[in-house]
């Protein structure tokens, strides 16, 4: 059974779900899964897990995304992007230099309040569900952070431009553009988003749906699958031989002596005939974190 990461280039106007659908219909494969949800509206990386890769999907240390962003000034929407509803109007135009100050006012750590069309839940109910009846709930706003923030380009006449911003998970682009035209005094919302990195996948690296379906016709998909390995090449790597392998699978823990060094606490990458996944040293002896041996339904 094919087992890896394909980083699709997802289109506009399909959710992540509908990605996940079309692959199921072109691989003919059940067991996959996405990280980091792209709402319809977006497009760019979304990394796709198939088969034990599924497994990795969650735990993928590195969190920092990157999205180049359309914005219009001069209204505000109740989806905060150019899909929704225009809720608020401002004649004000700010210049290239005030979109510049205050964008560069956003990078750092922060606190920011998740809009109401988001799919988070709140006491099993998913906001943009209550949003949708014309309901309001009380949110908590969540730390983030966004490490840069550029302005790429800007039509002062027009009164819109793009963006780019590299962030942690959790942060909601269109909440930022919203909250951006309220410091300048304009409103503001999101008119498109294109991710173009998340957890070690480029855009450049990416598949259209349509590259997919025609490896996949020609019996050459595998040439499009990369090793779950390579999702987790933060952490060090540790060789294990056959005999230690073996042990390791079972469920032994390994202490120094098995492994013949001695290492710091933490967690690693372990290999040995293939990748088998990663495992936490603690005092001294190392036992399995995650596996990602064995049969898909394992």
């Amino acid at each position: 059974m094919i087992s890896g990461v394909i980083p699709i280039d997802k289109p506009a106007g399909f959710t992540s779900f509908d990605v996940i659908a079309k692959l199921r219909g072109i691989l003919k494969i059940r067991r996959l899964g996405h990280s980091g949800t792209l709402d319809p509206l977006a497009t760019g990386v979304l990394p796709v897990f198939i088969g034990k890769a599924t497994r990795a999907a969650d735990i993928i240390p590195d969190n920092k995304k990157r999205y180049t962003a359309g914005f219009a000034l001069g209204f505000s929407t109740d989806t905060q992007d150019i899909t929704g509803k225009i809720i608020e109007k401002s004649e004000k135009r700010p210049n290239k230099e005030e979109v510049e100050a205050a964008l560069l006012g956003f990078i750092g750590k922060q606190e920011q309040l998740p809009p109401m069309y988001s799919a988070i839940k709140i006491n099993g109910r998913r906001l943009y569900d209550i949003a949708r009846r014309g309901e309001t709930v009380e949110r908590k706003p969540r730390e983030i952070e966004i490490f840069g923030a550029r302005l790429t380009a800007y039509n002062e006449a027009e009164r819109s431009g793009e963006i780019e911003i590299e962030c942690s998970k959790g942060t909601y682009i269109r909440t930022v553009i919203n909250d951006l035209g309220e410091r300048l005094g304009a409103f503001g919302a999101m008119t498109s988003l294109r991710r173009t990195y998340t957890q070690g996948f480029e855009i450049s690296g990416c598949y259209a749906l349509e590259e997919v379906e025609l490896a996949a016709k020609n019996k050459e998909i595998e040439k499009l699958v990369l090793s779950v390995e390579g999702c987790f090449k933060a952490y060090p790597k540790i060789e294990l031989d056959e005999r230690t392998e073996r042990r390791f699978k079972c469920g032994v823990v390994l202490d120094e002596k098995s492994l013949g060094f001695a290492a710091e606490d933490g967690i690693y990458r372990i290999c040995g005939s293939e990748f088998l996944g990663l495992g936490e040293i603690k005092a001294g002896a190392l036992r399995v974190y995650k596996s990602f041996w064995g049969s898909e339904n394992d």
